[in-house]
């Protein structure tokens, strides 16, 4: 059983990312999905802490938009960080099974939006209240089910930051989540020791994807990839759905 989980643990960080190091995104989601489909729900969040935080805290502290994204988006990470706190009492006091179906629908809704191409738009008005709310369901989200996109992510591409400056804030986002969510963990007893030593191990089959996508990505087009991806994570959160809330 040991050497059945490193192996499935392994074999799931490797190709979440993979598929980061081609397309720029989705370790959190895919290892989310993945693991959460065969181990539950709190394990799975708990073994993502590590490789997340360490793949996306270097996206988000470089690019050389870090002060102007902060004073823009800052009340929006605020409110998407300390939230977490509360979403996560849920893993305590909600079947698991119910969070794990919301997370199947988030996954869903992530990949739908993406396959759709959905573009929203914010006012200069409006961006600072709609951010405080974003955010604020974002963080809860995030301490129910692990999952940092929805909606923080459509927020984000509705501000209308430039690429760099997108790519950054998610940086920002999935990081300042990563270590909110570990906090509410740690809080709730539910970061036990082996998985987070098991945490910290994943991280270099994580690393060792990354490179991978990273190496193979001008062979492969983007847009294609892309997709496929969605389309998996689209098929994963409708079997998480299916299997918990049916």
């Amino acid at each position: 059983m040991e050497a059945g989980l490193l192996a499935l643990v392994g074999a799931t960080f490797l190709l979440a990312g993979f598929v980061k190091g081609v397309i720029g995104l989705g370790l959190p989601s895919i290892s989310l999905a993945l693991l959460t489909a065969t181990l539950g729900l709190q394990p799975a969040i708990a073994l993502m802490l590590v490789p997340s935080l360490a793949t996306n805290l270097l996206q988000g502290l470089t690019g050389g938009h870090l002060r102007g994204v902060l004073r823009r988006i800052w009340p929006f990470l605020l409110c998407a960080t300390a939230t977490i706190w509360f979403g996560a009492m849920a893993l305590t006091r909600i079947d698991p099974a119910v969070l794990s179906g919301l997370l199947g629908l988030l996954l869903v809704a992530y990949a739908a939006v993406g396959l759709g191409r959905l573009q929203i738009t914010l006012s200069a008005k409006l961006e600072p209240f709609a951010g405080i709310v974003f955010g604020t369901t974002n963080g809860l989200l995030s301490g129910m089910t692990g999952s940092f996109t929805v909606p923080g992510v459509l927020y984000l591409q509705a501000s209308g930051l430039e690429r760099d400056q997108l790519i950054q804030a998610m940086g920002l986002l999935f990081s300042l989540s990563t270590l909110g969510l570990a906090v509410a963990l740690g809080g709730q007893n539910l970061l036990r020791a082996d998985l987070g030593a098991l945490s910290a191990a994943a991280l270099l089959p994580a690393l060792l994807g990354m490179e991978l996508g990273r190496r193979l990505r001008h062979r492969l087009s983007e847009a294609v990839f892309r997709r496929v991806f969605l389309l998996a994570l689209l098929g994963l959160g409708l079997y998480l759905a299916g299997r918990n809330l049916l």
